[in-house]
């Protein structure tokens, strides 16, 4: 009698036992949907605030509703066409975006797979110091350096020029990519190099026939890393061009706050489109981006 007593009175106990972890499970989830669904809101809130005024007319910027009463994309259409005056070279500055995005990708993917290349492959005594000597200058915040770089570009006769931007912005991606490339080019048996030494390649033909092609998801992430840094710097910018000609988006977009009427809607819609561009790169090369990034950071 005794023993089926403590049966039941233990299956009893196993019984509410599960009933605990479930409610303990179903609390969990429902407090990680609950914290998921605020970050969503807080990253989605910028976002919509920007659309949102950029649908607005002009005298209806500060009304206060939620959605526009009337929206409308006349604000778009002015940034098209560039018929308000300080849009009036909004593509020319689009343009100048473009090429220093590109032209910081294009040279962090050199030097920073040339410098992993040699690190890595070539087997060079003391090679580690340059990858460990480049990661050094995160030591140091990006705004820490903007007078020095400035006195720097100044020097060099390079101030008020494209270029000027360009190194800066090589100069912070690079470590970077030299880090990524060389923990990336762990997963490439070095046997495939040897076999190529084998049928005679030079060092230079290893590099773009087989240490290239292999490092593709590697080279798109940090493409994309770096194309994305130089198209959203704004210091530098501002720091190191100041004539109209060499004039970036992020730049323009800061002198319209210097007009007697700024007109919110204008700057909502202008940085609504500038951000299409990074946008449509992202998604376009998520795939590679989690791979090669995922990849470079599990390896040592």
């Amino acid at each position: 009698m005794s023993a089926s007593v403590v049966s039941v009175r233990g299956v009893r106990r196993h019984s509410s036992g599960r009933r605990r972890r479930r409610l303990n499970r179903r609390v969990t989830v429902a407090a990680e949907l609950l914290l998921g669904v605020v970050i969503l809101i807080w990253t989605l809130t910028p976002l919509y605030n920007m659309v949102e005024v950029a649908l607005e007319s002009k005298n209806s910027i500060f009304s206060g509703l939620l959605w526009p009463a009337e929206p409308t994309i006349d604000s778009f259409r002015v940034v098209l066409t560039q018929s308000y005056w300080y849009l009036a070279h909004f593509w020319h500055e689009m343009g100048n975006s473009l090429i220093i995005g590109v032209a910081t990708a294009a040279l962090t993917l050199a030097i920073g797979s040339l410098t992993s290349f040699v690190v890595g492959r070539m087997r060079l005594r003391g090679a580690w110091v340059i990858s460990n000597a480049a990661l050094l200058t995160y030591v140091i915040p990006m705004s820490f350096l903007a007078i020095p770089f400035y006195r720097v570009m100044q020097s060099y006769g390079l101030s008020d020029h494209l270029w000027a931007v360009i190194a800066v912005e090589v100069t912070f991606a690079t470590p970077y990519a030299i880090f990524i490339f060389q923990q990336y080019g762990t997963s490439i048996p070095i046997e495939l190099d040897e076999a190529a030494r084998i049928v005679g390649a030079s060092p230079l033909q290893i590099y773009f026939r087989v240490y290239l092609p292999l490092m593709a998801p590697a080279m798109v992430a940090i493409g994309t890393y770096a194309l994305l840094l130089a198209w959203n710097e704004y210091l530098y910018l501002y720091l190191l061009l100041s004539s109209p000609q060499n004039m970036t988006v992020p730049v323009a977009l800061g002198q319209f706050l210097n007009s007697d009427e700024a007109p919110w809607n204008l700057m909502m819609a202008t940085a609504v489109i500038y951000a299409l561009p990074p946008i449509a790169i992202y998604y376009a090369f998520r795939r590679y981006m989690s791979t090669g990034l995922t990849m470079g950071g599990v390896k040592g």
